[in-house]
């Protein structure tokens, strides 16, 4: 390691008049500590979108040009400023990066440094002194990454994943797209400064939401130190310590499940930070921040998030819709009693709505595109039109049944109808109002083949009848015929 630092020490020696001359060059304008100061308090002033909710509880003024705090399972917003907005990401650009090497690797690989994945980062940005031919394990890797924020790292990590890293960007901006990002666009896998890298809170937020369902990234992501012990392929023995307050102690928070730091000339502090209570996972993303105001401000954003709004399971809380018969569509045992309803709410789905408002106070709709085979139609709520959960109606099946139905549906099968919000709700609080077409059908061939049935019956036993009048009436022609003779009474 000694070696390495002496190595790198005469590179910065020599390049040391260029970078000077480079830097006033690229940064003519630098701004002062006041200048910067006097930014931050204007940012404190710009409006803050979701204040302007009605009745949605008022989120702190907080000093970052764009703010979110988001529920990393269901997507909805709690606190949202200039979200949508281009910025710069610096650092927080590596969690799509580890995200992608999750998706693509294999913890246990190797990841040999290249040359260009070494020398194509500056010599004073953030590396932890890995020499071109040297090796790590993509797990070494991802914590080299998310701990010590390593740009060469994040090199050579995407040239394992993709042979190259000008691919790795573009598997970068396709994924981004699939989940549903419009204002990003990567350059590098590491997010050093360039005017063509940005994306936005909200984008970086469901780029995170994934990131933190992922219970390995969540573990390496929330380590304060690690420890990197000398092996065959990489003789250091060294410590990298975790500059996020939230992770390393500095600033204790409860809950805290791991973040991203980043930090360029252009994009100052960015922050990405995610943490758990109260049955939500939330994703706080501030972006333009001055040091050490972005952590206080994240702090500050967790607590106006799981202080003010409350988690409702929708199986539990939903009246509105009713099962139309109680015992005709049914699968069980006991046709008697024991048998349950062939459509139900999901038991695991949940809306997050502030502390102040009602499950009866939500609007819905309902969405019959969904493809997925158990689930038949999609119920997504709002409150004044703000997004805040959703939940699916799914498709029960019991393999055990005696009494078997065609419950091979898709949602073309199924209408759903909402009650009164006014009406006393049925015995069966989480059952939907349905009318099933198949079963319908079925009835009217029944019907049909049945009507068919008798008319041919009916024809057959009036053949039957017809043929018997005839024969009766024969048989008394014959009986006639044998009485009467040829002879007249009076020719005796």
């Amino acid at each position: 390691m000694l070696l390495k630092i002496k190595r790198r020490a005469v590179l910065f020696l020599a390049l040391s008049l260029f970078l000077g001359s480079f830097w006033t060059q690229s940064f003519p304008f630098q701004s002062t500590f006041e200048e910067l100061q006097e930014e931050a308090e204007a940012r404190k002033a710009l409006p803050i979108q979701s204040n302007e909710i009605d009745n949605w509880p008022t989120g702190p003024q907080v000093s970052a040009q764009a703010a979110i705090l988001m529920d990393a399972n269901t997507g909805v917003i709690l606190y949202s400023k200039n979200i949508h907005e281009r910025l710069y990401p610096a650092s927080t650009t590596k969690i799509m990066t580890c995200l992608l090497a999750m998706e693509n690797g294999n913890l246990d690989d190797m990841v040999k440094f290249s040359h260009e994945a070494v020398f194509s980062v500056p010599i004073d940005g953030s590396k932890i002194g890995m020499d071109e031919g040297e090796s790590l394990s993509l797990e070494e890797c991802l914590y080299g990454i998310l701990v010590g924020s390593a740009n060469e790292v994040a090199n050579a990590v995407a040239e394992y994943v993709s042979g190259s890293i000008d691919d790795f960007i573009t598997l970068m901006n396709e994924r981004a797209a699939e989940i549903g990002c419009k204002d990003t666009h990567f350059v590098n896998t590491n997010g050093l400064h360039d005017t063509e890298h940005y994306t936005s809170a909200y984008d970086l937020a469901l780029i995170s939401s994934l990131f933190f369902q992922n219970e390995m990234l969540c573990k390496i992501g929330n380590t304060a130190r690690y420890h990197f012990e000398p092996t065959s392929t990489q003789p250091d023995d060294f410590y990298l310590n975790n500059k996020h307050k939230l992770i390393n102690g500095e600033l204790p928070y409860d809950g805290i499940l791991g973040g991203k730091t980043g930090y360029t000339d252009a994009a100052r502090q960015t922050l990405v930070t995610c943490a758990e209570q109260n049955g939500m996972r939330l994703v706080c993303v501030v972006f333009k921040e001055e040091s050490p105001v972005q952590f206080t401000d994240t702090e500050e954003l967790f607590n106006y998030g799981f202080h003010n709004f409350q988690v409702l399971n929708i199986s539990e809380n939903e009246d509105r819709y009713s099962i139309e018969s109680t015992g005709f569509l049914q699968i069980g045992n006991d046709v008697f009693g024991s048998s349950k309803p062939i459509l139900s709410i999901d038991t695991d789905s949940y809306v997050i709505i502030p502390n102040t408002v009602s499950f009866q106070d939500l609007d819905s709709d309902i969405d019959y595109s969904i493809s997925d085979e158990n689930r038949v139609a999609g119920i997504a709520y709002s409150y004044h039109d703000i997004y805040v959960g959703n939940a699916y109606l799914n498709l029960i099946t019991d393999n055990a049944s005696t009494y078997e139905f065609d419950t091979n549906m898709t949602s073309t099968d199924v209408s759903v109808e909402k009650t009164s919000a006014n009406s006393e709700p049925e015995a069966e609080q989480d059952t939907i109002f349905i009318n099933i077409k198949k079963v319908l059908l079925g009835i009217l061939i029944f019907a049909a083949i049945a009507i068919t049935i008798f008319m041919v019956h009916a024809i057959i036993a009036n053949g039957r009848t017809a043929r018997r009048r005839k024969n009766r009436i024969k048989r008394k022609q014959t009986r006639r015929s044998y009485g009467h003779s040829d002879f007249n009474d009076f020719d005796f």
